[in-house]
């Protein structure tokens, strides 16, 4: 009889699944004595294995004990990382049949995460680092059920992608490809994110190509992750082409793919591309969804064609489809972009009639546009209305002030930047300074000098092309020195130039 056979027999001997080694039956009773040391411990604790014993191991009883079925996966996880934490004290080298033994436990245990973390330091480590053919070579002679193998493979793909490492990624893809291993489409779409957020646009193509001539399962997933490096770069053309292309082979692009192609279409204003888009949803029988709206009202808005965001709107609002009132701030942007603040305005009626509530972007969009537009009575009053929902901040104050100084009414100007400071919220500088230039033109030169003196005090600095003609009276010596502190140290400092 055989020593396997014999050992087989005997009830206290279990089997060593994945695991192809020789061993004496001094290093099972050995392996044993130290796996009911373990069991008796917690997980969460270091085993209880004295320096003498560690002293002892080899690499056959520590292969033994990490491969026993009595011990639950993590507590060999646990014993693993003794050893790792205490390496000074055995007599061998962690290598790759230990960390590719603990490996399979923990990925038939679907303890996943915690496998990839072991083969992360297998490939990575700079004291292991064991190169993609060892390993290959280790996986094709080990005793491994294949489904734990194309496990394994699979997360070397995302752990070389992980690491930039994407000459292994292809090595190891290939070997797969080559020998049978089944590739799953999860690790490939990973390696596809990583490309595409490294702008890395060749290899992500490249590496989608690869996919299909070899056969792994491309869902619209992967498609959209390829169409999305092409929008980045640009290359809207060619993104649809490739959606065309991936129809033919079966792939149908979603939503999703489609909307990727239509918010790039319409932040560069490519309507030609874009009309091309829409021709092709259609014909793949894709419907819109809210961010498909809400890309084509953003674009025909900020090019200036209002009436084609407000069809896009109208068309919403038949569908049932909820429209909020970000895009009517959108639209009103883009009216008053194009000088049409009567079209704002009525946009903004429309919208509180559909019962849309405005917000504070809305708000304070169209109070830019009315201070701008010099219609500062209107502005005054939806302001009002604004401080019932919302509080007015800088943006609002800045622009109703400087609407203000642009129609000469320096008071009201002065007034509100007090308020403004009263609740905490200070001017931008181009503001004060437009109030102190209006101030000088009211020949109010210490009032103006103060204003300035907290501009410049506050870090800022003074607009002296507006001020040319006041710089005497403002107690500035031949245009260079501002006086910060008061009107005597300025006269003083002009009397002695």
């Amino acid at each position: 009889m055989s020593l396997q056979t014999f050992l087989q027999n005997l009830k206290t001997v279990k089997k060593c699944p994945n695991l192809s080694i020789s061993f004496s039956i001094s290093d099972r009773k050995f392996a044993d004595s130290i796996v009911s040391t373990i069991l008796t411990s917690s997980p969460r604790l270091p085993p209880p294995v004295t320096p003498t014993l560690l002293s002892s191991l080899t690499l056959t009883t520590t292969l033994l004990i990490l491969s026993d079925p009595l011990l639950h996966p993590l507590k060999s996880l646990n014993f693993f990382n003794y050893l790792l934490s205490n390496s000074s004290l055995i007599p061998f080298k962690l290598d790759q049949q230990t960390h590719l033994t603990l490996i399979c436990r923990l990925i038939e245990a679907r303890k996943f995460r915690v496998a990839k973390n072991i083969l992360s330091s297998l490939l990575n480590d700079e004291n292991l680092r064991y190169p993609f053919s060892l390993i290959a070579s280790f996986i094709e002679h080990y005793n491994v059920e294949p489904q734990i193998v194309a496990k394994i493979f699979n997360l070397m793909l995302k752990v070389y992608s992980e690491n930039d490492k994407f000459e292994e990624v292809l090595d190891t893809f290939d070997y797969m490809r080559r020998n049978g291993i089944k590739i799953n489409e999860w690790a490939c779409t990973f390696h596809l994110i990583k490309l595409n957020r490294g702008e890395k646009l060749g290899l992500c193509l490249d590496f989608f190509y690869r996919m299909i001539e070899s056969g792994v399962e491309v869902s619209v997933f992967s498609l959209t992750v390829v169409v999305d490096g092409l929008r980045k770069n640009g290359e809207i053309k060619r993104g649809i082409e490739l959606v065309k292309e991936m129809v033919g082979l079966g792939i149908k692009p979603n939503v999703i793919t489609f909307n990727t192609l239509v918010d790039a279409c319409s932040k560069r204003w490519n309507f030609e591309e874009l009309d091309n888009v829409l021709v092709l949803m259609e014909e793949q029988e894709v419907e819109f969804n809210v961010d498909t709206y809400k890309f084509l009202v953003d674009g025909f808005s900020s090019s200036g064609k209002i009436e084609e965001a407000k069809r896009v709107v109208i068309e919403m609002h038949d569908k049932g489809l909820k429209v909020d009132s970000h895009l009517y701030t959108l639209m009103i942007s883009g009216f008053i972009r194009v000088g049409k603040m009567e079209g704002a305005l009525s946009l903004f009626d429309e919208m509180l009639e559909r019962g849309v509530l405005p917000n504070v972007d809305a708000y304070r969009t169209l109070v830019c546009g009315l201070c701008k537009n010099g219609e500062m009575e209107l502005a005054t009053k939806l302001i009002v209305e604004m401080q019932k929902e919302f509080e007015v901040d800088q943006v609002v104050f800045d622009a109703v002030i400087a609407g203000y100084c642009e129609q000469g009414l320096i008071d009201e100007a002065v007034v509100l930047l007090d308020v403004a400071e009263e609740k905490g919220i200070f001017a931008d500088m181009s503001v004060c300074n437009m109030v102190a230039s209006g101030l000088c033109e009211l020949n109010r030169f210490e009032p103006a000098k103060r204003m300035l003196g907290i501009v410049l005090k506050r870090g800022g600095d003074m607009d002296m092309l507006r001020f040319t003609p006041f710089l005497d009276k403002l107690g500035f010596c031949g245009s260079k020195h501002p006086i910060l502190k008061d009107t005597e140290k300025g006269n003083e400092g002009c009397e002695k130039g």
